[in-house]
């Protein structure tokens, strides 16, 4: 691994972090359920976007227990907008587990905590480091990124080979103690140094002495990444259906893509208007005016959906659908951001 790294190295990222990082709703103490809820809103999901979601997710639900026994409506509601809903299903396994076996108590050990529902190396360490003071790296893109260029390495940064190098190596630099400031100085220093959006600011970086990349001038060649498989295109036409008491929504299968949630109405084709009236004449809504169309592309991490939406008022509200008014769309029915938009 990294030959310029010395035991000074871990003091100096963590000297780093404190003086520099972020405020962060989830830092202020290291309650384990706070850090286990904003890692698992943290993935695949952007830090602005999650302070909003994090902070009303905490004052529905402040306690374990609370997420335990919540519905599974009003955790998808509280979840909207975040994607890869089985995130939160997974969650509320987990607490239930939590409760059942282990009398609400939080576990501490690593194993323990990656044997939850929907909780892998990376989380597990994570919540062990933080909050237990434990030696357990927790290697996500950030820390990957970081280590690659410390490292000079032109490994394939999808290699499963290297982030279980990088986890080995990591976990012999960790201190005696604030094994958790260590954790997270490695993800700041990906987030707003060493970040993956244009060239590392190597000129300002903490740790720059260590860099076997900025001594060779490759940082902002790496890390090498394989292209990704094109995502899969498919037409999309919805239908925002309007009477008099609501809009209609419906459930989507138990399985696939957003298995079990709301949506609107659709096909998976691309109809032209008069194609769109006569499919809501099939469905027995008795159309009155088409008012409007709108196009909307949402990019899903395998396939995008080329949407066209009909708005169209309609005379009969037949039980196929379900017809919810906008207080209810608003405050009681989770619907994902795909049909959202055509509700905004």
């Amino acid at each position: 691994m990294v030959k310029r790294i010395d035991k000074t190295f871990t003091e100096t990222l963590m000297t780093w972090y404190r003086e520099n990082r972020r405020d962060l709703p989830w830092r202020e103490d290291k309650e384990p359920y706070h850090v286990w809820v904003s890692e698992i809103m943290l993935q695949q999901t952007r830090v602005e976007a999650v302070r909003e979601y994090y902070l009303r997710f905490m004052k529905a639900l402040p306690t374990i227990s609370d997420l335990a026994a919540a519905e599974e409506e009003t955790l998808l509601k509280l979840w909207q907008g975040l994607g890869y809903y089985n995130r939160i299903r997974n969650m509320h396994k987990a607490a239930q587990q939590i409760e059942a076996q282990m009398g609400g108590i939080f576990p501490q050990e690593f194993d323990a905590i990656k044997a939850l529902p929907g909780i892998g190396d990376y989380t597990a360490g994570a919540i062990a480091s933080i909050c237990f003071n434990q030696k357990t790296a927790a290697v996500d893109g950030n820390v990957l990124r970081v280590m690659s260029r410390l490292n000079n390495d032109d490994t394939d940064i999808l290699n499963a080979g290297l982030k279980k190098r990088i986890t080995a190596y990591l976990s012999s630099l960790y201190p005696e103690k604030d094994c958790g400031d260590f954790t997270q100085g490695l993800i700041e220093l990906g987030a707003l140094i060493c970040g993956p959006a244009g060239a590392p600011k190597c000129e300002i970086c903490p740790v720059n002495a260590y860099c076997e990349a900025k001594a060779a001038g490759t940082a902002a060649a790496l890390p090498v990444k394989a292209k990704k498989k094109a995502r899969k295109k498919v037409d999309m036409t919805v239908f925002i259906l309007q009477a008099p008491l609501g809009t209609a929504v419906c459930r989507r299968a138990e399985t696939g893509l957003l298995a079990g949630l709301y949506q609107l109405p659709n096909v998976e084709k691309r109809l032209t208007a008069a194609q769109a009236i006569e499919q809501v004449e099939r469905w027995g809504c008795a159309p009155k005016n088409l008012l409007r169309s709108t196009d909307y592309c949402h990019v899903f991490t395998h396939v995008e959906w080329h949407m066209t939406g009909y708005f169209i008022a309609v005379e009969k509200m037949p039980k196929i659908f379900q017809w919810a008014s906008d207080a209810q769309l608003a405050a009681e029915i989770p619907l994902p951001t795909a049909f959202g938009y055509f509700l905004k």
